[in-house]
């Protein structure tokens, strides 16, 4: 996990994840506790994206190009401007990662971690999303760990939504 003791913390929090591990949870949760801006990358897909999820098509990377770029520039709006923010995306493959984090010290990974089984039961509870249960197999298919030259901080999603808000801010010495 990359070190911020010494920095304060990180300019930017990107929270990843499959879907329905808790990211915009979180990054609500995390946003209003710093007081720093957030943003769902559900948001920063274009219309045509949003349609083949919706039909059950899962995304190309080259569907993925123009998200990713999206997302990382308004994380770099946000450090030229010298100002936080809180973004999640489910940032499944190292490549995507090196996109929106890469060599960017300042912004921290955080990685939610859990296992099928309950991601499965917490997704076919969720309403009104666009991403249907039948893709999370595909999901966790994609799925390429973040290892520790990317330095992440790896959080279970088992425990209570406040304590994983405090393992994150406790983790990232913003709390």
């Amino acid at each position: 996990m990359k070190d911020f003791s010494k920095t304060g913390g990180p300019s930017v929090i990107v929270v990843m994840g499959v879907a329905s591990s808790g990211k915009t949870s979180l990054g609500e949760r995390l946003s209003e506790r710093l007081g720093w801006p957030f943003r769902d990358a559900d948001s920063f897909h274009p219309p045509e994206n949003v349609a083949k999820m919706s039909s059950g098509i899962p995304l190309t990377d080259e569907d993925r190009k123009p998200w990713l770029a999206a997302i990382a520039a308004w994380i770099d709006e946000l450090r030229a401007a010298g100002k936080h923010g809180v973004v999640t995306c489910s940032a499944l493959k190292k490549a995507y990662r090196r996109v929106i984090v890469g060599d960017r010290p300042d912004v921290a990974l955080v990685y939610l971690k859990g296992s099928r089984e309950l991601i499965g039961q917490r997704m076919a509870q969720r309403q009104h999303h666009f991403m249907p249960p039948s893709l999370l197999d595909s999901q966790f298919a994609t799925l390429e760990e973040p290892g520790p030259d990317e330095e992440p901080l790896v959080v279970s999603v088992t425990a209570s939504k406040e304590a994983v808000v405090e393992e994150v801010l406790q983790g990232l010495h913003l709390g």
